[in-house]
């Protein structure tokens, strides 16, 4: 273990860096002597409020600019951070050094930490981390924005990080920490922006408000750090929320608890779950847009990642064809609603339609990337599809639900010839989500393209465990892919590797 770089000295309250003298401000001082009595574990931001400055109702704010004056002092790495918690005094061994990652793209580039939960109660979380996705959701529709998806940037929640390497892990210039507190049904959000090269804080904000007006606040906060990034951009442009329940604001907090269960790979006694809260939020609010489009999709990721049968989710068809006829100009219920329709009803032309408006409204969103890069290969355009799947993987670098991203390569790079390559990737989508089907389809297919005929009977046989009714005939006429060189792979391989014929 190394040693601290400091010495405090209490009496008269200030440090000793290589022997000489530095004075602090008092408050900066108690954080300091906090963090270093507690150096073997991680200190709460509500700990730290409550500790320095005696239970007196000060803002979150007080306290980050206590810590940058802290970084400025003690160097960047001296303080880390642990997004979603609070903070570490950096005295145990040097943490391993990030590996280098992506180059900064050449406009401003953004990471969202996962916020911290001040609220005082651990339930709230699912509620905290919606503001936080939401605030992404909403940044990534400024065009002149490069900003990471949520899976990625949550990934870091828990994890004592230094700044510079998330900004090195993630390839951006800069990041976005925040928390939530709440007093009765009054909510207030602050949020810090930080250079992360140097853990330099540029900017803070607060906003408050009651829970009605959960809305108002995140499209004032998304506002707020436009403008604080790139002054040139006008937020009003950019600005397209998302679709608002008009009744109840119970149907988005349902929306809320489901989301998760959507961002990864689920797990099949998930899905029963999420389209029960799903048919409640509906119910509760049958205009709400999000949360149709919502169970629109837990349907389609459900029969894809063959959970439940194609004819057991059909009947949501119509109302995706309903959403996507409605006008919206919600890029994430158009793609949703676009690839529902691609999947289940064999609709893939239709659903490129709404997925090219959705990139229109929202190029930055790596859900309407994934999508669109599916349907491309659906109808055989895999050059398209290949720059949108490897757009979504670059905004999303740590994605924990990369096995449902990458499966979309099998297809795009076989369709392009490179057969090998799909092989590569889809075994590493395999080893990351083993149980979603998609991937032993694609995976079993492109061992018989190249003679690996034991490999491809194996993923026959994995197959049919996760699919025991599956049949050369049923696969075609549910198939939504249109190109003909891919089907006719399917009329040949799937008998070859063990597939019935029906």
């Amino acid at each position: 273990m190394t040693r601290t770089p400091f010495t405090l000295r209490h009496d008269t309250r200030d440090m000793l860096i290589d022997g000489a003298p530095v004075t602090l401000g008092a408050r900066a001082f108690d954080v300091l002597a906090h963090l270093h009595t507690n150096c073997d574990r991680v200190v709460s931001k509500a700990e730290l409020l409550e500790t320095v400055w005696g239970g007196l109702a000060v803002e979150e704010g007080n306290l980050t600019v206590q810590i940058s004056a802290l970084r400025k002092v003690l160097g960047a790495k001296a303080i880390a951070t642990v997004p979603g918690v609070g903070y570490k005094l950096a005295t145990g061994r040097e943490p391993a050094r990030a590996q280098a990652g992506p180059e900064l793209p050449d406009i401003p580039s953004l990471a969202v930490l996962p916020f911290a939960n001040l609220t005082g109660d651990a339930a709230q979380g699912y509620l905290v981390d919606g503001i936080g996705t939401e605030l992404i959701a909403a940044l990534t529709k400024i065009p002149g924005l490069f900003v990471i998806a949520a899976t990625s940037s949550f990934a870091y929640r828990g994890r004592a990080v230094q700044l510079p390497d998330v900004g090195r892990e993630l390839g951006v210039r800069y990041v976005l920490e925040g928390s939530v507190q709440q007093a009765g049904t009054m909510l207030r959000i602050t949020v810090q922006l930080v250079e992360a090269g140097t853990g330099r804080s540029i900017w803070s904000e607060r906003v408050g408000g009651g829970l009605d007006d959960i809305f108002d606040l995140q499209d004032r906060l998304t506002e707020s750090v436009a403008a604080a990034i790139e002054p040139t951009l006008r937020a009003a442009e950019a600005m397209r929320s998302r679709e608002k329940p008009k009744k109840d604001l119970r149907a988005y907090d349902l929306c809320l608890q489901v989301e998760p269960m959507m961002r990864f790979t689920a797990k099949p006694e998930e899905f029963s779950r999420a389209f029960a809260l799903l048919d409640e939020a509906v119910a509760l609010d049958p205009g709400y847009a999000y949360a149709r489009a919502l169970r629109c999709w837990a349907y389609t990721i459900a029969a894809g990642g063959r959970f439940i049968a194609v004819q057991d989710a059909r009947h949501i068809v119509p109302d995706a064809y309903a959403l996507m006829d409605s006008g919206t100009g919600d890029a994430i219920t158009l793609t949703y609603a676009g690839h529902t329709a691609a999947y289940l009803d064999k609709g893939a032309e239709v659903g490129l339609v709404a997925l090219r408006k959705a990139k229109s409204l929202n190029p930055n969103s790596v859900a309407v990337l994934c999508s669109s890069g599916w349907l491309h290969a659906y109808v055989g355009q895999f050059e398209t599809a290949l720059q949108d799947i490897n757009r979504a993987l670059r905004l999303n670098p740590l994605d924990p639900n990369h096995g449902f991203v990458r499966s979309a390569l099998g297809p795009i790079l076989t369709g392009l010839g490179r057969v090998d390559e799909a092989i590569t990737v889809l075994e590493q989508s395999y080893h990351e989500a083993p149980t979603y089907g998609s991937t032993v389809f694609q995976l079993m297919l492109s061992y018989w393209r190249v003679g690996r005929m034991e490999d491809g009977r194996r993923m026959g046989r994995e197959f049919m465990r996760i699919n025991p009714e599956m049949t050369l005939r049923y696969t075609l006429e549910t198939t939504p892919f249109k190109h003909e060189p891919h089907l006719q792979l399917i009329r040949e391989a799937l008998p070859a590797c063990g597939i019935p014929e029906g």
